[in-house]
């Protein structure tokens, strides 16, 4: 666990961009708002994922361990939420995480498809340096031919 309190406090650059973005424009937030608000959520997120002791909590940690598992995964929260009777919720989170896993197959096709451009763009130079240097070894042989002509006609 955290040394100190605010160790298991949410960062607050995090909980700024989220309060922004939930706000509308030309709405201000005192820092002892956006102070409160970030315990609020740092407390929420412990409540939600923690307390596996306690026999009678719901928490996702506690479905990690039911399904023999050190990590909590999103079924689990999502599972701990409606325990916890946060079904409404449920709904907004699992289209927020589905938006979340669209997105992010959306980066890695779109790093995929820029990795296999930049492949192709490297064999491209690679034959394109093969053509001049086999352009450049045909013409040392014209030339070699060139002077070899030369010479018989000399003799």
């Amino acid at each position: 666990m955290a040394e100190r309190p605010e160790d298991l406090n949410l960062p607050n650059a995090v909980i700024t961009r989220i309060i922004k973005e939930a706000l509308p424009d030309g709405v201000n937030i005192s820092k002892e708002a956006r102070s409160a608000i970030s315990r609020a959520a740092s407390v929420f997120v412990l409540y939600a994922t923690s307390w596996p002791e306690c026999p009678f909590s719901f928490s996702a940690n506690n479905f990690a361990m039911k399904g023999k598992r050190k990590t909590l995964n999103a079924s689990d929260v999502l599972s701990a939420m409606e325990e916890m009777e946060f079904q409404r919720f449920v709904t907004p989170l699992k289209e927020a995480l589905e938006a979340y896993r669209r997105e992010q197959k959306g980066k890695k096709e779109a790093s995929e498809q820029k990795k296999k451009d930049k492949d192709k763009k490297t064999d491209a130079e690679e034959q394109d340096k093969g053509r001049d240097d086999d352009n450049d070894e045909d013409e040392e042989r014209l030339e070699e031919e060139e002077q070899n002509e030369e010479e018989e006609v000399d003799n």
